[in-house]
């Protein structure tokens, strides 16, 4: 093992914070622990470094149990929240993801290890820049990213096997609905600032089957002119 050390202000070593063990902690006590028992989203989690997606001076505390501000009132989602939405989307190697609301690109990157294709959507150009560029510095190379309203999908690589939407909305846009495979199923938090449900959405032969998971805080789904 090879030890990093910093020069502290009186000139004495201080060892560099172990990201790689506190993301192991991170799994075993924040999520697994918790219940989450896909070993693929365990791994993908294990492997995806979140501390390399948030702002430096949030940096320290990337692993903890809680989610992050990346600036422009958007945040990093808490780990366990993404590997709750992951696990409950039953991802296949084979599939083709929606992602709406790409924020720091971190969970575009878990996904990126769980499926063929992620189709990744952000409203806020400053992220998109970002993201775009965090995520080809760190060499993930089957997420395409787009800069738009996510309220309308992505329809020229519709139809998607999952969606996950990481932005509230007041209802389920039906756009999205529209674009996702039969069979396949999405997960979004529906509500208003205070009052949010996640919900798990299944689109079945002829019928959606729609189940509240648990109680979510998530920022605002925005829109393209505030409607």
């Amino acid at each position: 093992m090879i030890s990093l050390l910093a020069i502290g202000p009186e000139g004495s070593p201080i060892p560099a914070q172990n990201f790689e063990e506190e993301r192991r902690r991170m799994v075993a006590q924040q999520i697994e622990r918790r219940g989450i028992c896909d070993r693929r989203v365990l791994g993908a989690m294990r492997e995806v470094p979140r501390h390399e997606f948030v702002p430096t001076a949030a940096r320290a505390r990337s692993y903890r149990d809680q989610p992050l501000p990346i600036g422009f009132g958007q945040t990093i989602s808490q780990p366990y929240i993404v590997a709750f939405m992951l696990e409950h989307l039953r991802l296949r190697s084979t599939d083709r993801v929606l992602e709406v609301g790409t924020g720091s690109g971190y969970q575009a990157a878990v996904l990126s290890k769980l499926v063929a294709q992620v189709f990744s959507i952000e409203i806020l150009d400053e992220l998109i820049h970002r993201a775009t560029g965090d995520l080809q510095r760190l060499g993930y190379r089957n997420i395409l990213v787009k800069c738009s309203d996510g309220y309308q999908g992505w329809p020229e690589f519709a139809p998607f096997d999952a969606i996950t939407v990481a932005a509230a909305p007041d209802h389920i846009p039906q756009p999205l609905i529209g674009q996702l495979r039969e069979g396949g199923r999405m997960v979004i938090p529906v509500g208003d600032t205070f009052d949010q449900d996640l919900l798990l959405i299944e689109k079945l032969p002829g019928a959606l089957r729609k189940r509240v998971m648990c109680p979510v805080r998530f920022v605002p789904f925005t829109r393209k002119g505030g409607n």
